[in-house]
């Protein structure tokens, strides 16, 4: 559809996943030139995208991260312009210029919104209800009311708004989701994600304020599972667990309610058969060990009544071994930062590229009049509507943190609330 007009994009979010710049300088996780930032780039040079903004809170670091971009994507990459509009300008701190810079897109643009957990809801509804079409990384919110009235907005101002759970589009997980339909009634998911304690470093601003590990990384796997059973089986009753004492000690210094390891246990009850109950475990942890050889250790195990599906996407028989700094497992199937044969960034086929693709493709296809917002709910794609129930088990899962209790999760006529 090369007759679709150019997209008007707004980065929210300056830092790792945006830009790989960190407040300390370059990231050194496996997004050290970040994948907002990179795909945006590319797909201007591509013909999708039209005019480039970022903002963030502290306009001082921008000169910082225009260095970072031009050494590292721009004299890297041919013909990649890694230009954009940013705010708040003139160095200013302003935890509100978002709202400026939304002020400057049109309706039919669209907001991409990379920022600390607590942040994404108003951020998200703000452009919302200005029409703009909106990407969320994950967790969508950390409050189920907040989702719901996202999904409302949405359907209101008639725009597209999706949750960047990217993992749906790895082809591993993909293809497991549709093999595991086949495998009869649900019976047991274990999934566990971790990444090592230097990105406590990476995090100390948010980690235990704003946010928990469990909304951080937990949010992959329970989307995954929540998308592997929707129509078969819906989640009823969330209990927590968390472990504690790395996070808070020396280097890394978090806040006292810091949690290092947390772990969700969550009954699920078929849809079809009453008597078919399951029971899945989340657990995900950022106080993992040092030079393991993999930024995220990711695997899970989903058994049904007729087979069982192993998942290890941390490991995948690629592995590379270097004198100084020993063996590490890559995973280009994400993002491939290694140019092509002709000089150009060749990472179009990964699952994090592909992933906000199909929001820029769907939000150009609504804007044509070629598609309607709601088209996306039944195309498997994680749209604010179909993740919903993710958003549950995890705000499930905090109010079990702190009230010390089992909290229950139930459809009151057309919305989920928690009991």
């Amino acid at each position: 559809m090369s007759n679709l007009s150019k997209l008007n994009v707004l980065m929210c979010g300056t830092g790792e996943y945006t830009t790989g710049w960190t407040g300390s300088g370059a990231s050194t996780s496996d997004k050290k030139i970040g994948v907002v930032g990179l795909t945006m780039f590319d797909l201007r040079r591509l013909g999708k995208i039209g005019k480039l903004g970022m903002v963030g809170v502290n306009g001082g670091k921008f000169p910082a991260i225009r260095h970072h971009l031009q050494e590292n994507i721009a004299n890297v990459y041919k013909n990649m312009d890694t230009s954009f509009e940013e705010y708040p300008k003139g160095g200013n701190i302003d935890p509100e210029a978002y709202k400026d810079a939304i002020n400057k897109l049109s309706p039919g643009d669209a907001v991409i919104v990379f920022t600390p957990d607590s942040t994404h809801y108003p951020i998200s509804m703000y452009a919302i209800e200005r029409g703009i079409h909106v990407l969320i990384t994950k967790p969508a919110t950390k409050l189920l009311s907040h989702h719901s009235e996202l999904i409302a907005a949405a359907k209101k101002h008639n725009v597209v708004c999706f949750v960047e759970h990217h993992k749906r589009f790895d082809p591993v997980y993909s293809d497991a989701k549709a093999r595991a339909q086949e495998l009869g009634e649900f019976n047991f998911f274990n999934a566990w994600m971790s990444q090592p304690k230097s990105q406590l470093e990476t995090f100390r601003a948010w980690a235990g304020k704003d946010s928990d590990i469990s909304y951080y990384l937990s949010s992959h796997h329970i989307d995954i599972c929540c998308w592997i059973l929707q129509d078969k089986a819906v989640p009823t009753r969330v209990v927590a667990s968390a472990a504690t004492g790395i996070a808070t000690e020396e280097p890394y210094n978090c806040v006292p309610q810091t949690e290092d390891t947390i772990t969700l246990l969550v009954d699920w009850q078929s849809i079809k058969s009453p008597a078919h109950k399951g029971t899945a475990v989340y657990t995900a942890s950022w106080t993992a060990p040092l030079k393991a050889g993999i930024h995220s250790a990711q695997h899970w195990y989903y058994m049904g009544s007729k087979g069982d599906i192993n998942v290890d996407q941390a490991r995948r028989g690629y592995d590379i071994t270097v004198d100084e700094t020993g063996k590490t497992w890559y995973n280009p199937f994400y993002m491939k930062y290694s140019p092509s044969e002709t000089g150009h960034f060749d990472g179009q086929r990964g699952y994090g590229y592909i992933s906000i693709e199909k929001f820029i493709d769907a939000a150009r296809e609504v804007n044509a009049g070629v598609a309607k917002p709601s088209d996306y709910d039944n195309h498997g794609y994680p749209t604010i509507s179909n993740t919903v129930l993710t958003t549950a088990i995890l705000n499930a899962g905090r109010i079990s943190l702190d009230e010390k209790r089992a909290v229950g999760i139930k459809k009151s006529g057309s919305e989920w609330i928690l009991e």
